[in-house]
């Protein structure tokens, strides 16, 4: 089995950087959960996404309109899953575990399987975060190579082109192929232990398939035709599917960022866990106010990788902390001023892996 491990004789740089943020919330008297600006942030997400829905499909507006309301569409599904799932999933939207669980359970509304989702990215992805072989949202061998010790194909010369083909069609994947692939399998990643799911589990996986098939592909073409749901369906879910792609590409996949291998490590390279999460992630545009809204703080992932259970609405006080902890350590804070930048160095990062 693959292992990787980390440097936990002293924890020295986390220990400083905790004692600031826990005087932070104290000092304030907040708590690290989300609060009524994220509550109210997130119904008006869900119920624009609702609208949405019943005006294409039962009040279908003229082509071009219907296009528009599409694009609009795949991208509210993207931001409730930023704002409301994520947040959920890592118990913070709320202090109480009933409101986290159901938010939690939006993934399922959009056809994906909590389930899965927190133990593929909660334990696999922050844990071991850009370390090949255990962190497997980084893992799309073999259609790109995203790490130096990853095989080298003839065609990754031309991934910084064709890898807006692959983050558009994400979604449809991982809905129905790669959560069916883990269901059989009983392995949420290769490398994975093969788990049995609970009779609980196991009904809500086919309600959930059942429930998005019901919802986002019968009801459509009885109400519209195949023809007009098939090009919305596939705008929707394209769209959908570049927006969470690119935003944790620019999160972890662009120059600066630090990869590792499970299985080559040597004992010179153990480094703290939260040195290793600094290391690995990149914030981008944390100074655009409408990003970090629609992102839920997305882009400050350095702050979220380190205190995933604190709500996003927390981050860009505490990346002041972050900063201030970095600088006293001498360690490097990676941050790229605008999205736009984020996303030219990814291209500039997969196009040099590319061509290794």
């Amino acid at each position: 089995m693959l292992k990787y491990t980390f440097d936990t004789s002293q924890n020295l740089f986390f220990k400083l950087l905790k004692q600031k943020v826990d005087n932070y919330f104290a000092e304030h008297n907040l708590n690290p959960a989300g609060n009524g600006k994220l509550y109210g942030k997130s119904i008006m997400q869900v119920l624009a996404a609702a609208g949405l829905y019943i005006w294409l499909v039962f009040f279908t507006p003229h082509t071009f309109i219907a296009i528009l309301l599409c694009l609009i569409l795949g991208l509210n599904l993207a931001i409730i899953g930023f704002n409301v799932m994520h947040e959920g999933g890592h118990q913070s939207f709320s202090r109480y575990t009933w409101l986290n669980n159901v938010s939690s359970y939006f993934l399922n509304v959009l056809g994906g399987i909590s389930y899965y989702w927190k133990i593929k990215h909660n334990i696999n992805h922050h844990t071991y975060t850009n370390v090949d072989g255990m962190d497997s949202d980084i893992d799309v061998k073999p259609f790109m190579r995203l790490h130096k010790d990853q095989p080298l194909r003839s065609y990754h010369r031309y991934q910084h082109i064709y890898w807006v083909v692959l983050y558009s069609i994400s979604y449809l994947v991982w809905i129905f192929y790669e959560d069916f692939q883990k269901y059989i399998s009983g392995k949420v990643a290769v490398h994975a232990v093969r788990k049995k799911l609970t009779l609980k589990e196991h009904i809500i996986f086919w309600v959930t398939k059942f429930m998005y098939i019901s919802v986002y592909m019968v009801t459509p073409i009885i109400m519209i035709g195949w023809l007009p749901w098939l090009i919305g369906f596939l705008l929707i879910t394209f769209t959908c599917g570049i927006a969470i792609s690119i935003v944790f590409q620019l999160a972890h996949v662009v120059e600066g960022t630090q990869f590792h291998s499970a299985g080559m490590q040597d004992q010179q390279s153990r480094q703290e866990w939260a040195i290793h999460q600094i290391r690995s992630t990149a914030n981008f545009a944390t100074s655009n106010k409408q990003l970090y809204w629609l992102l839920g703080g997305l882009n400050f992932q350095i702050e979220h990788h380190l205190f995933p259970r604190i709500s996003h609405i927390h981050y860009p006080k505490i990346s002041i902390l972050v900063k201030e902890a970095c600088r006293e350590s001498n360690i490097i804070y990676h941050e790229y001023s605008s999205m736009a930048k984020a996303i030219a160095s990814h291209i500039l990062y997969l196009r040099r892996l590319g061509n290794a």
